[in-house]
């Protein structure tokens, strides 16, 4: 199939990838919208979901985990294994670091995507067509905010822990500062209480690829022709920022895609990095939405735990819970430093946080690909957490 003749052309409801297992709960505020960070309405709000494991009868034995960027609902096993992996499948299920012998283990869409969740290409009632740009701008606060409707629906009255990495990690932080008196620990991984200024330079560069895309036409492509070539642009200047020199020297070096039988001086040859840069590029644009990629970043980029108190230090000292943070020494989207600074700076203002550095060469995708270490990791805050 040509690329751009992919899923997200045809407009209406069904241009997302959907699930077995997938659950949908709709809510609206009255008058039927519901108000975000910006003071703009939204409303009715829908949200995909997957559950693991059963919660208990006094709704207090869940674990609620936060997806990145393009992540969705499948955070544990696809129903048939064959099918797609979920985001940390080797971490969830009976007897693995989120037990679902022992946890209620609740993943949602957030808001803003496109599998399911309420986002830029769903159908605007009003208007009866896709939102698109007309899709106001969301917070990972406002995330957070829809996370907890639908908890209250499902009966949740605790979290044992609110855990991600990366967007993820981010909106773990949020629900700490939020909901103080349900949240008993957060596990963020690779993220930060602030955004930093080169993050939002790298999204900035993502959102002009797409945007500069002639097929873009202003986010009004729903029905025409697909922005492929800037969707794939945006994700290979994201994979460099995921990745590290260490793990493209190791994985790749120098090397030619075709080594054994190419012209090195032909224009056209590739080196292996190169291949893979363009594969990933690629294969999102089989699956995501380039309109959510523009608000997902933009979120990203908002994120401030200390908007809406009176300083920073106000919003962290809302925290009650243990909060475990974990930096990767080759991240460069998320600077270990800068997660280890977080860890001082909530110490200062009486949260017991504590720090932890994976050493990986991945770079700051080593949360999608460290497991054995994750694993490890995970358990021992559980467990620390539950001493609480």
């Amino acid at each position: 199939m040509n690329p751009s003749e992919g899923r997200f052309i045809t407009g209406g409801e069904n241009i997302y990838p959907s699930y077995e297992g997938d659950y949908y709960f709709t809510f609206a505020e009255p008058p039927d919208r519901y108000i975000l960070e910006s003071g703009m309405p939204l409303g009715p709000i829908t949200v995909n979901y997957q559950t693991y494991g059963t919660l208990s009868p006094s709704g207090d034995n869940a674990v609620y985990l936060a997806h990145a960027l393009t992540g969705g609902s499948l955070a544990g096993k696809h129903p048939k294994p064959e099918k797609e992996s979920g985001w940390w499948e080797p971490l969830v299920g009976p007897g693995k670091a989120f037990d679902t012998d022992r946890y209620f283990v609740i993943c949602s869409n957030v808001l803003g995507s496109c599998y399911g969740t309420t986002g830029p290409s769903s159908i605007d009632l009003s208007r009866g067509k896709n939102f698109a740009m007309n899709f106001p701008v969301v917070t990972i606060g406002d995330m957070v905010r829809v996370q907890k409707k639908l908890l209250d629906h499902l009966g949740v009255r605790e979290l044992v822990c609110a855990a991600g990495g990366s967007m993820g990690g981010m909106q773990a932080l949020q629900w700490a500062v939020y909901y103080p008196d349900m949240v008993r620990s957060v596990i963020a991984v690779a993220c930060s209480a602030v955004f930093s200024p080169i993050g939002i330079a790298f999204n900035q560069a993502e959102r002009k690829a797409i945007m500069n895309d002639p097929s873009w036409r202003q986010g009004d492509y729903y029905g025409t022709s697909f922005p492929y070539n800037g969707l794939s642009l945006a994700r290979m200047i994201g994979t460099i920022t995921y990745r590290s020199n260490e793990s493209f020297e190791q994985r790749f070096g120098r090397s030619f895609q075709n080594a054994e039988m190419c012209n090195q001086f032909a224009f056209h040859e590739q080196f292996a990095v190169e291949s893979y840069l363009n594969y990933q590029g690629e294969k999102v644009t089989y699956r995501f939405d380039p309109n959510s990629y523009l608000y997902l970043s933009k979120a990203m980029d908002l994120h401030d735990l200390g908007r809406g108190f009176t300083s920073f230090q106000a919003a962290l000292k809302r925290v009650r819970c243990p909060v475990f943070l974990m930096g990767i020494n080759t991240d460069i989207l998320f600077y270990p430093q800068e997660v280890r600074g977080l860890a001082v700076e909530m110490r200062r203002c009486g949260i017991d946080a504590l720090y932890e550095e994976l050493k990986s060469p991945h770079g700051h995708d080593s949360f999608l690909i460290e497991f054995e270490e994750m694993e490890k990791y995970i358990k021992y805050c559980l467990s620390e957490g539950e001493k609480q």
